[in-house]
């Protein structure tokens, strides 16, 4: 039950400390859109994406308005498309990025930000089909602007399929030179996971769920400086009170979006689905992931002690955000995107962040290496096994990682690569010149971890 305290505290939070509805997702299946034709296939996608979120805009707008809170993204997440080609009579580079081209119409006509989606499940094999899906994708981020693309390439149950990973390190690295004109901005809508979740409303890994019903609406929350501040007004704390500081924040901040997600479900009668509280930073003064870190002791993000405090914040988010809703899934925890964290960028120029210390972090944050910048001239099968290193953390662990690397064509360590808006920018960063071209050329699957039996 809410006081008025609570309601003075929220609209502080807002005004004063970044928190806002990151992104109000609808997820839309379309396996009932599937055509051996792929004309027909496409004509359907289209009409049913417009048919479900031809308001969705317009209400979150509205809102915002109402609430005073800000929506920062409107976003769609669809069924993976990899699912829809398969049934297509041929599957050339020409066909497939028709599907593509469709999204990437359907979002503009929606008015949205992003749509995600254009996506595969090679976690387990990969046919020829589904090979041949995974290479069209640099084109199809090269020619659309709101399409993003998530992999998944593995996960607990069933191991790590290293041919997909292979392939992948292709992909990226193709993806950020066909988009070199544009910042690499291809690679930037681009990940690998391992055990993707199927209702997770963040871009650029968002897609509606096999398992998922037919529609639904899923919110993102986010809000670092709010748990900076509250860490700020007690310099004292220990850690057991900096943790229930943290779990009351992330309570009070879960409500926002569960507030947000009930009643834009109930305008456009879609059900309501989960609400994600991750603290996703941006490149503002006073909205990083870092400076939480950072407010706990540290002289840097990346010194030591940095792993340990970031499980820290990571698991308090996750039980405030329980303590509040029934309804919290996603990823809900900390993100910690290079280029989109002002603390991130500053640490990984000055030296206190590599990518190695990055990859320990991702052990118990709730993603994985996100929006990496690492020389253009790397090698495919480096990145492959970047993606592989990441992939067995989340399989042992059981836990969702990603991996997000942005090439930049052109560019070696110490120079700056700049997106702009959320996606911000930041320095080049090594990447270790030892090749893994032997290992990564195998193939094969890395079998799932012992503990993949429980039933």
């Amino acid at each position: 039950m809410l006081n008025i305290r609570d309601i003075l505290e929220t609209i502080h939070m807002i005004d004063e400390e970044h928190l806002d509805i990151r992104t109000v997702t609808m997820g839309i299946s379309l396996l009932d859109c599937t055509d051996s034709d792929v004309k027909k296939a496409c004509e359907k996608i289209y009409d049913k994406i417009c048919r479900k979120a031809e308001n969705l805009v317009k209400e979150a707008e509205l809102l915002a308005e109402k609430y005073g809170v800000p929506i920062i993204n409107k976003r769609i997440s669809v069924t993976p498309i990899a699912l829809m080609t398969a049934a297509a009579a041929d599957s050339n580079d020409d066909t497939l990025l028709q599907y593509a081209l469709t999204m990437d119409k359907a979002a503009q006509s929606c008015g949205v930000d992003f749509i995600g989606g254009y996506g595969a499940l090679v976690h387990k094999g990969l046919s020829a089909k589904a090979k041949a899906f995974l290479r069209s994708i640099p084109r199809a981020l090269a020619e659309t602007e709101k399409v993003c693309s998530s992999v998944n390439v593995g996960s607990s149950k069933s191991g790590i399929n290293m041919d997909a990973v292979a392939i992948m390190g292709e992909v990226i690295h193709e993806t950020a030179r066909l988009t070199a004109g544009a910042n690499c901005i291809g690679a930037a809508k681009l990940v690998a996971f391992c055990n993707a979740v199927e209702n997770n409303p963040f871009m650029a890994g968002a897609f509606h769920g096999v398992g998922e019903g037919d529609a639904c609406i899923n919110v993102g929350v986010s809000g670092p400086g709010t748990v900076q501040a509250a860490l700020s007004r007690h310099p004292q704390a220990d850690f057991s009170q900096l943790a229930d500081i943290i779990k009351r924040t992330a309570c009070k901040i879960t409500r926002v979006g569960q507030l947000i997600g009930e009643e834009i479900s109930q305008r456009l009668d879609i059900p309501f689905g989960i609400v994600d509280l991750s603290l996703a930073p941006t490149p503002a003064r006073g909205d990083s992931v870092a400076r939480i870190l950072e407010e706990m002791g540290l002289p840097f993000c990346g010194a030591c002690g940095t792993t340990a405090a970031l499980a820290l914040l990571n698991d308090a988010v996750k039980k405030g955000g329980v303590m509040a809703s029934s309804r919290v899934g996603g990823l809900s925890g900390a993100f910690i995107p290079v280029t989109e964290d002002a603390g991130m960028i500053e640490a990984a120029e000055k030296g206190a962040l590599s990518i190695e210390k990055l990859e320990a972090m991702t052990a118990v944050c709730s993603v994985g290496l996100d929006m990496i910048v690492i020389p253009g001239d790397t090698r495919p099968e480096v990145i492959a096994a970047i993606i592989a290193d990441e992939a067995a953390i989340g399989m042992i662990n059981n836990k969702t990682t990603a991996v997000r690397l942005i090439p930049a064509i052109g560019k070696q360590v110490g120079d700056r690569l700049e997106f702009g808006g959320l996606l911000g920018g930041g320095p080049v960063m090594r990447v270790s010149d030892l090749s893994p071209v032997d290992f990564v050329r195998r193939g094969g699957v890395i079998p799932a971890p012992i503990h993949s039996l429980r039933n």
